[in-house]
């Protein structure tokens, strides 16, 4: 009789079952982790051009980064909680790596009224490997306009079984 260990197919398979089980089933943390801590994103400072690629890190100089220094993970949700400049439309892309890897790129709107109570959207970012570093940039209608966000991450090995 044949192991699984012996069945590369196999295994292959069974591993592409685990990650989508942790893609659907996980456990979900929040960065930033309290609610007097932000995480504030800056636009490029020239109207309509991306800034530099900056590392994601919140008000406490706490890495998104440093959350995930044992195993890959997964941003899953990025939230906009205010934006500095009303009326405006705002390019984001977040990448890891030295090589910048791209993880996500959106677009929000800043409303006559600032940001509507909030926006968020849904990421199906590649897993992040773990010690890699995060970053983001960011362009808007109006040079260097801040915005606030939050972030939603999982770790790749935090299946729920």
């Amino acid at each position: 009789m044949t192991g699984i260990g012996e069945m590369p197919l196999l295994r292959s398979a069974m591993a592409m079952i685990e990650d989508m089980h942790v893609e659907f089933e996980h456990e979900t943390h929040l960065f930033p982790e309290d609610t007097d801590e932000t995480v504030t994103f800056t636009a490029g400072g020239t109207n309509n051009i991306f800034g530099a690629w900056v590392e994601i890190v919140d008000n406490n100089a706490v890495k998104l980064s440093s959350k995930f220094a044992a195993e890959d993970m997964h941003i899953s949700d990025i939230t906009i909680t205010s934006a500095a400049a009303i009326n405006k439309r705002w390019l984001l892309e977040m990448s890891w790596g030295a090589a910048k890897t791209p993880v996500a790129r959106m677009a929000f709107g800043s409303g006559t009224a600032n940001v509507p109570p909030e926006q968020s959207q849904h990421i199906v970012s590649e897993k992040i490997p773990l010690g890699e570093l995060i970053y983001y940039r960011m362009k808007c209608a109006q040079a260097s306009a801040q915005a606030t966000v939050s972030l939603q991450y999982y770790h790749h090995s935090s299946a729920i079984t």
